[in-house]
C-alpha cells in the first residue's frame, strides 16, 4: 500500500505536444493521493475522470508530468507491474465457477497458500455479505451479487497500492445502490487501502469518498471533503453540480461588504477589500441558506412551489434573476408575492466564476438593507 502522487500528470490525445488547453484531455494535475484514503473523481461526461483513472492503472501513459506510487516512477509500467485492482462498471467472474472460487482466483493465480487464500476469502465474504453463497455458481445469483463478487475479486489482495473503480454501481437496481455504497465505505474503513472511485453520481461521490476531485472540461476545478464542496465551492461548477438543485448564482455588483443584486442592497458577511468598488460579480448562496419569510427580507415573486415531502423549495425570482429558496415548516404561500431571507454567513462572492476570499466582518448584520434601490 503507498500514496499516489500526480506530478503534473496531463495528457492530450492524438500525439505531439499540447497547444493550448483546449487540446488535453486532462489538464496538469499536481495532487498527492495518500494510503488509506477514499478518493472519489466525480465530473459529467467527457471531463477528464476516466482518462486520469486510465493513467493511473497504466492503460494509458501521460503526455507529460510523472506518476509515483510511493517513491517508484510508474509512468511507463505496464498494468501487471503496477500493483493494482480494478472493479468496472460491469461485473468480472466466471459463472462457472462457485462464488468462493471467484474470490480466491486472484490469490491463485499468486500461488498464495490455500490456508491464506481460504481465510481472507472467508474474510472479504463476510464483508459483502456473500457467505451463505460461497458454494453458489455465480451464474445464477442476481446482478448486485454478481457485481458484490467483482468487488471482493478487487478486495481480496490485501498487497495492492490502490484499488480503482471504475462507476461500479452503474448496473446495479436503484434501490440496491445505498445499500452498496454504504458496504462498500465499511469495507474501506475495515482494510484501510487506498481506493479511487469514479463517478457521475454526486451521491455516490460524496458518500463514498474521504476526499472528492471534481472535474470539468479536462481540469480538477476543487479537491476536498463533501462539505467543502457543499459549503465553500472554489468554482461556479462545482457550486451548480455539487447539491439538489445547485447553488444559486446572482450577477450583482459589489462595494465593500454590499452586493447589489435586481435593484436591492445585500449585505455580506465578509468585506471584499480585494475588489474595486462596483466591481461585477456573481453571489453564491446555496437554497438551504436563502429562506422565503413572512415578513422582512427581499421582496420576490413566486413561481412555484415544490413539496419534496420531507422539505419544500419555492422557485422564485430577485428582480429579474430566478433562484431557489427553502421554505419552512408552516409558512403558508398565497399568491406570488414573498419575501426571502439570505444567511449573511453562507453568502459568497465569485469573480470569473473562481470564489473571492473575503474578510471576516464582526458583527453580522442581516443580509438585506431596506429601501435600498439602485
Amino acid at each position: 500500500m503507498a500514496q499516489i502522487t500526480l506530478d503534473g500528470i496531463g495528457h492530450a490525445y492524438g500525439g505531439g505536444p499540447a497547444r493550448s488547453d483546449k487540446d488535453y484531455a486532462l489538464k496538469p494535475l499536481h495532487h498527492v493521493w495518500e494510503a488509506g484514503k477514499a478518493y472519489a473523481l466525480l465530473g459529467p461526461s467527457g471531463c477528464g475522470k476516466t482518462t486520469l483513472l486510465n493513467i493511473i492503472s497504466g492503460l494509458v501513459i501521460p503526455s507529460e508530468g510523472r506518476l509515483l506510487f510511493g517513491d517508484r516512477d510508474v509512468t511507463r509500467l505496464p498494468t501487471e507491474q503496477r500493483n493494482i485492482a480494478q472493479v468496472f462498471q460491469f461485473p468480472v467472474i466466471y459463472d462457472t465457477m462457485t462464488v468462493a472460487e471467484n474470490l480466491a482466483f486472484p490469490l491463485k493465480n499468486r500461488k498464495v497458500p490455500k490456508a491464506k487464500i481460504d481465510a481472507r476469502v472467508q474474510e472479504i465474504a463476510a464483508m459483502l455479505d456473500l457467505t451463505s453463497d460461497l458454494k453458489r455458481r455465480a451464474r445464477g445469483l442476481t446482478a448486485d451479487a454478481k457485481q458484490k463478487i467483482s468487488l471482493g475479486r478487487g478486495l481480496v489482495r490485501s498487497d495492492v497500492s490502490a484499488v480503482l473503480f471504475d462507476e461500479p454501481l452503474t448496473v446495479i437496481d436503484p434501490a440496491l445502490k445505498w445499500e452498496l455504497r454504504s458496504k462498500l465505505k465499511e469495507v474501506h474503513r475495515a482494510l484501510d487501502l487506498l481506493m479511487i472511485y469514479v463517478t457521475h453520481d454526486q451521491t455516490e461521490a460524496l458518500t463514498f469518498a474521504d476526499q472528492v476531485v471534481v472535474m470539468n472540461e479536462g481540469r480538477a476545478v476543487q479537491i476536498g471533503t463533501p462539505s467543502d464542496l457543499f459549503e465553500r465551492p472554489a468554482h461556479t461548477f462545482v457550486g451548480y453540480f455539487i447539491g439538489s438543485p445547485g447553488m444559486n448564482f446572482l450577477d450583482g455588483h459589489i462595494s465593500g461588504r454590499t452586493i447589489t443584486v435586481g435593484g436591492h442592497a445585500i449585505a455580506l458577511g465578509s468585506a471584499y477589500p480585494t475588489l474595486a468598488d462596483d466591481a461585477a460579480v456573481k453571489l453564491g448562496i446555496r437554497p438551504d441558506y436563502a429562506t422565503l419569510t413572512g415578513s422582512g427580507g427581499l421582496p420576490v415573486k413566486v413561481r412555484r412551489v415544490d413539496d419534496l415531502g420531507r422539505r419544500r423549495l419555492a422557485h422564485v425570482s430577485l428582480g429579474d434573476q430566478p433562484m431557489v429558496a427553502f421554505v419552512p415548516n408552516g409558512l403558508s404561500i398565497e399568491g406570488d408575492e414573498g419575501r426571502v431571507h439570505f444567511d449573511p454567513a453562507r453568502t459568497h462572492v465569485y469573480r470569473d466564476d473562481k470564489l473571492v476570499e473575503g474578510v471576516a466582518v464582526a458583527g453580522l448584520q442581516p443580509a438585506y438593507a431596506e429601501g435600498s434601490a439602485r
